[in-house]
């Protein structure tokens, strides 16, 4: 008899256990259409790091995104600028962070040719996470209506530079300076030069603040 409660308490105690393990492995679902909009979203909803402010954080569902659109996924032609002068990027505050030149893109998109210039950030060069990014800023015919009027902003990295000078952009992966949701924040304005004269609907949106 001794024998048998003895079995039971140990079948009840693994079952319990097994219970445990697997709700434990289980995370709450990501929001977004794919895994970039996931990890910005989760990004955004962590109070850790997130850049809203805490009456958007509080009620945050996740960001608004254009649906995503293959088309606006191309190759580019990158085009290196050789001896580049370092200069003082403008930003939304007084701060001036050094950037440079780092080369041309020049791509076709929706049947017309664009080009960008893409900027590589001095401090980023001393920061062994982010030695190898590139920095791309545009606005287009969405900015301060559907996206956010200060242009969106784009990731590369040098090691993502194929041998024959080619860089994939993807237009879906784009995402908002700090600045769209908390203006105690100092981000870069977008050049000029890399305004695009079409409507970029691929991204993330403009953000609606409390």
């Amino acid at each position: 008899m001794k024998r048998n409660n003895s079995l039971s308490f140990f079948v009840i105690i693994f079952y319990l256990l097994m219970f445990v393990s697997c709700n434990s492995g289980k995370r709450p679902s990501l929001i977004g259409e794919t895994v970039y909009q996931q990890e910005l979203n989760a990004s955004y909803k962590d109070a850790s790091k997130s850049p809203l402010k805490k009456n958007d954080l509080k009620d945050f569902k996740g960001l608004d995104f254009f649906k995503v659109d293959s088309t606006f996924i191309v190759n580019a032609k990158l085009t290196r600028i050789e001896n580049s002068p370092i200069f003082e990027m403008p930003t939304t505050t007084e701060r001036k962070p050094l950037y440079k030149e780092y080369g041309l893109l020049n791509f076709t998109l929706k049947g017309n040719d664009y080009e960008l210039t893409v900027y590589q950030s001095q401090d980023d060069l001393r920061d062994e996470k982010y030695k190898d990014y590139l920095f791309v800023p545009f606005t287009d015919l969405t900015s301060g209506n559907e996206s956010y009027g200060g242009g969106r902003y784009m990731d590369l990295k040098t090691t993502d530079i194929a041998s024959d000078n080619t860089l994939l952009l993807n237009f879906n992966n784009t995402y908002n300076p700090y600045c769209a949701y908390n203006d105690k924040y100092s981000c870069p304005l977008t050049p000029r030069k890399n305004h695009l004269d079409l409507e970029v609907k691929a991204g993330v949106k403009a953000f609606k603040k409390h």
